[in-house]
């Protein structure tokens, strides 16, 4: 025989054939009921087949065993009789009903018990398929080589072992029982879901109807109720109640798909996303379960046999599965966060000349604040206080530096990239649902990422050109009218922070850039979770409200609530994040800080001023391209985690970045000054109408 054991000692691998095994145990004389664990046997027997790499392999083979069980009858009466009694009236409707399915619409509660499970897994009671599973089959990657067992073969094991049909009674605890009150479980289980409030608010057409969930659970009752009473125990594909079931379940599932689609118009929180997701977890359980209702032939009986079980195996392997969880459960609350951005993004995108200086006049503004921040910072880094004291004053002054900014309508360059980025996607997004060449749509693309560089790139032109001589005019006047230069004591420590090569610029840029993220999506989280709750509309129409300042200045603030409080918040969070990082550095021990290019800039002129206008060339050489170099990772981080994050919400693939990479780059050799001022003809092109800004047209 090929098929080895193998059976690991201190020094050597002692390899066992699966005939010196089978003669072991599965002889005439029932060696096998001699074994203290009864599961052991099986145990060693699926490791015959289990590859080292499941992923790797192509197929797994069962010719050599099945042959070796036809021409032993003797071993294949023993084996069968074993693998009977190990499974005779084992319950696994809890399998069915549990296993991969949410248990809990607590997000990080569902995380900590998979993780949980993962280390120590869950042992049911052995009286359960689920014990028998998690002791055979206790990787989760077995099912990967289960599935590349050829389905014929596991027909002909299935036969040679005679392990009859399913549909032959059902008698508490015989596979169709278990398979039938699953069903019905899982039924009762989504119509007590599908009516909670929070969930019904989100499908307000459903309002004043039957609900589907409740006709298709009487359907599901009622052939289950034939299935028992009826002989031969199943259903064909024509039976109509079983063609009214189909019907039901889709609209069920239109219903669950119909609340993800409204969660644009009302908001979704992450409870209503885990109680839809669940829902549809369930209905997809179902749909998998019906067919095993059906025989059309023959054949059906054994394929359905072999089907059910190939199925428990994965759900049972599967029902720990975290990275998957984590995915279906973020990727419609980061679709809606970014749906956010994108659309405040697209503002931070310049067409033509007008929008272009107008982008340059409003990052003026936003460097002409840095350069005060700067200022401020210096003096407050002279208060003695604790670690704490000095996180909560560099807080502040960068938090109201940034609502500020904001509220004033001015730009901070690097605020921006987290924001277009979700635009980006989107368009490309929208760019593969419409008609027309592959080329057509990357090269729009590669139009649209022109747009967002130059505005990016004369954002930080605004800024630094503001920063430094304001930062540079603040300090000189602060001496002038109190005759102390300020930054004397501290000019050379500053400029070295700026320098990529004599500190940690580089890394503290980059944590900056993953802050500026995090601003991006708590703005996107702030406004979904506010449109979901309603508040603009419960501010407009707060009765102590509209008393007291009235009607029209209550709905003068829910506007702008509406429009301004996410930026208000995520600019607030920021600038906590920016001012706390280097006192949480301090109080861990690490090296952790920020740089931020207009920042960068302000500090310069700073150190230039404090060391009396006597940097050498090369400290200055130094300073300035510090400056730049900030600014690149600044932008390069934001930009790329945001982009990512937008992708996979779209579920765009990461491999679409090389066709979309290689756009950009032709459009930069025939275009390039397009990528720094706007080039374009005021006359649109026809690629351009049919794939850029689609919702503002």
């Amino acid at each position: 025989m090929g098929i080895r054991l193998y059976s690991k000692t201190k020094k050597t691998k002692v390899k066992r054939s699966l005939a010196t095994f089978m003669l072991q145990h599965f002889n005439d004389k029932e060696g096998w009921m001699f074994n203290e664990d009864d599961l052991e046997l099986l145990i060693d027997l699926v490791q015959f087949f289990r590859p080292e790499h499941p992923h790797r392999a192509d197929k797994i083979d069962l010719t050599e065993f099945l042959t070796f069980l036809d021409h032993n009858p003797n071993f294949r009466k023993e084996l069968a009789v074993y693998l009977k009694q190990i499974l005779h009236q084992k319950k696994f409707n809890r399998t069915i009903t549990d296993a991969g399915i949410l248990q809990d619409v607590d997000f990080l509660f569902e995380v900590r018990r998979r993780l949980y499970a993962k280390v120590l897994p869950n042992q049911p009671q052995r009286d359960t398929l689920e014990f028998v599973l998690n002791q055979v089959f206790y990787l989760s990657s077995d099912i990967v080589w289960v599935k590349k067992i050829p389905f014929e073969q596991l027909q002909k094991l299935h036969q040679m072992l005679e392990f009859g049909s399913i549909y032959e009674n059902v008698e508490p605890f015989t596979a169709l029982s278990e398979l039938m009150n699953a069903m019905t479980l899982i039924t009762q289980r989504i119509g007590g879901r599908a009516m909670e409030t929070d969930v019904l608010k989100m499908v307000p057409e459903y309002d004043g109807i039957e609900s589907p969930f409740t006709a298709f659970e009487k359907e599901l009752l009622m052939i289950e109720e034939r299935i028992k009473l009826d002989v031969p125990h199943f259903l064909t594909s024509e039976d109509l109640s079983y063609r009214q079931l189909l019907v039901f379940h889709k609209q069920c599932e239109e219903f669950v798909d119909k609340a993800f689609k409204n969660s644009s118009k009302y908001g979704i929180s992450l409870r209503v996303n885990q109680n839809l997701l669940r829902i549809r977890q369930q209905l997809v359980r179902l749909k998998v379960l019906f067919p095993l209702m059906i025989v059309d032939s023959g054949t059906d009986i054994e394929e359905n046999a072999v089907k059910m079980s190939v199925q428990l195996i994965e759900y049972n392997c599967y029902k720990n599965n975290v990275r998957k969880f984590i995915s279906e459960s973020t990727q419609l609350l980061s679709y809606e966060i970014t749906q956010h951005t994108a659309k405040t993004g697209g503002h931070y995108i310049t067409e033509n000349h007008r929008e272009y200086f107008r982008m340059l006049r409003n990052s003026l503004g936003g460097g002409l604040i840095v350069g005060i921040l700067c200022i401020v910072k210096l003096l407050l880094s002279k208060v003695d206080t604790s670690y704490f004291g000095q996180a909560f004053l560099y807080s502040m002054n960068y938090s109201i530096g940034f609502i500020t900014i904001f509220l004033l309508g001015f730009a901070l360059a690097t605020k921006q990239p987290a924001l277009t980025a979700a635009a980006l996607a989107r368009a490309l997004e929208e760019g593969h649902s419409k008609e027309g060449h592959s080329s057509q749509k990357y090269g729009a693309f590669a139009i649209l990422f022109a747009r967002v560089f130059r505005s990016q790139f004369i954002a930080f032109v605004g800024n630094v050109a503001m920063a430094f001589p304001i930062s540079l005019f603040l300090i000189w006047s602060i001496e002038q009218i109190f005759g102390y230069n300020i930054a004397t004591a501290k000019w050379e420590h500053i400029l070295t922070d700026i320098s990529p090569v004599h500190s940690l610029a580089i890394f503290h840029a980059a944590i900056a850039g993953l802050f500026l993220f995090l601003s991006g999506i708590i703005n996107g989280v702030v406004s979904n979770r506010d449109k979901h709750n309603q508040v603009y509309y419960r501010i407009q129409e707060h009765p102590l409200l509209k008393k007291t300042f009235g009607k029209k200045r209550t709905l003068r603030f829910a506007s702008w609530y509406e429009k301004r409080w996410a930026g208000f918040i995520s600019n607030f969070w920021f600038g906590v994040f920016m001012g706390s990082t280097a006192s949480v550095g301090l109080f861990l021990g690490l090296n952790l800080d920020i740089r931020h290019i207009s920042f960068a800039s302000g500090n310069l002129a700073l150190a230039i001023y404090g060391s009396e206008f006597h940097v050498t060339n090369m400290m200055l050489f130094w300073g300035i391209f510090g400056v730049g170099v900030i600014g690149f990772i600044n932008f390069s981080v934001s930009f790329g985690l945001s982009l990512g994050l937008a992708f996979r919400s779209r579920a765009i693939s990461i491999f679409e970045l090389r066709f979309v990479t290689s756009a950009i780059w032709s459009h930069f050799k025939h275009k390039p000054m397009s990528f720094f001022f706007p080039t374009e003809r005021k006359l649109k092109t026809e690629v351009e109408e049919k794939y850029l800004k689609p919702d503002e047209k």
